[in-house]
């Protein structure tokens, strides 16, 4: 019994949980990002049905998004570092219930088109250009510094379990709620988020705190890009991040097109692919939350770049329901923990007035970099089949995990 107790008491998985703003704020996550993942498998079909299952279709739009992102994400992490963040995240999550209601509305009464899809994704990814490294840098205002990577897991693990049930339910939805409900039931699912934001209380310094001085947008991002050229670590996770984000397909963009043309999968079978990979990082999410402080960061994130690398290939070569479902659970387990440690990593190592600005950095390559490395794998698809696809993107991050590995001297924390 004398042993088993320190055992325990090493696992931290909740502790950031125990922290009542946090916990209301993570909650109206989980609820937000399930209508969320909804959205997100819902709008692949709805393209694809409007355009006779074009990939090419469903790249344009990942283009259109990741334009938006790329040109709007560092302004955004500005906007964070220099106003209230609360009341700008409840602006944002207004905006995007909005978005996701007109959406919807334009479905259901068809007037939906292939160019009103591209534009509201433009208006929903410059919204989330600001809110994505705001909610970022709100976090490390709710809990202690020791927690932070706990908490950052936990959001991880939040969005992940979002990621498993949103999609399930997508494809059991749209045949009684058609395309055009699951929209609007995302629409409503920001409730909780609107909620909860009015419930956090900060005090002025905190929830304001980059804002002194109100410096130009020009010379306060010239100044997050200079730390981050200046560490000895922020360089070399950032490029290894960037290089899974991009050379990888999204989900989004190769489910629907692997489920069709490989797998000949329903909507039901495509929703329990999404779930593979939901509950794959789900699991990830929580063995990295189940530590304090994660060691050895960079040896952890090149180790699980490397199991992201070989599931990713193992997919590229299933044909049946089990295997897909397999190797995605692998592939979204491996994913997790390599965002989970860049995140921890890039929030961290900054002072807290150059937070918003650094997860803007996160937002650029989540909502920027990925989709667009979607475009050319859309384009590709067509031509070599969603399974070369993803052997071009895995065999690419690997020849990069193997360069990174062979480095002389790992950067640890």
């Amino acid at each position: 019994m004398s042993r088993a107790a320190p055992t325990a008491s090493k696992l931290h998985t909740f502790d950031a949980l125990k922290n009542p703003q946090f916990r209301v704020l993570w909650l109206a996550l989980l609820l937000s990002a399930v209508g969320t993942w909804m959205q997100i498998v819902t709008l692949s079909l709805l393209v694809l049905r409007l355009t006779d299952n074009s990939s090419t279709a469903l790249g344009f739009v990942s283009l259109a998004q990741a334009l938006t992102f790329i040109g709007c994400s560092l302004f955004g992490g500005s906007l964070a570092d220099r106003f209230d963040k609360r009341k700008l995240l409840l602006f944002t999550q207004t905006l995007l219930a909005i978005t996701a209601a007109l959406l919807g509305f334009l479905t259901l009464t068809q007037h939906i088109a292939l160019w009103s899809i591209i534009v509201l994704s433009v208006v929903s990814s410059a919204v989330l250009s600001i809110d994505q490294p705001t909610r970022g840098a709100l976090v490390p205002l709710l809990v202690p510094k020791e927690l932070l990577t706990n908490a950052v897991a936990l959001q991880a693990v939040a969005f992940s379990s979002a990621a498993a049930i949103g999609p399930a339910l997508a494809g059991f939805l749209s045949g009684p709620l058609g395309l055009g409900g699951i929209f609007l039931l995302n629409a409503a699912s920001f409730a909780g988020m609107l909620i909860a934001l009015w419930r956090i209380q900060l005090s002025g310094r905190a929830a304001v705190r980059g804002g002194e001085g109100k410096p130009d947008f020009r010379k306060s991002l010239t100044e997050a890009l200079e730390v981050i050229k200046q560490d000895t670590f922020l360089p070399w996770i950032i490029s290894g991040y960037g290089a899974v984000l991009f050379f990888g397909p999204s989900v989004s963009l190769i489910l629907p097109i692997f489920a069709q043309r490989q797998l000949h999968l329903s909507h039901v079978g495509l929703g329990w692919l999404f779930t593979a990979v939901g509950l794959g990082t789900v699991v990830g999410g929580l063995a990295v939350a189940s530590f304090r402080k994660l060691k050895q960061q960079g040896r952890v994130f090149l180790g699980a770049t490397a199991v992201w690398v070989v599931s990713l290939i193992a997919f590229g070569f299933t044909h049946t329901l089990a295997m897909a479902m397999a190797a995605l659970f692998v592939q979204g387990l491996a994913l997790n923990v390599v965002q989970s440690v860049a995140i921890s990593v890039m929030q961290g190592r900054v002072e807290e007035r150059l937070r918003g600005r650094i997860m803007s950095v996160n937002t650029l390559l989540m909502m920027g970099v990925r989709p667009l490395g979607d475009f050319p794998a859309g384009a590709l698809a067509g031509v070599i089949g969603p399974g070369g696809v993803v052997w071009v993107g895995a065999g690419i991050v690997g020849l990069l995990t193997a360069w990174l590995g062979t480095r002389s001297k790992l950067p640890e924390l």
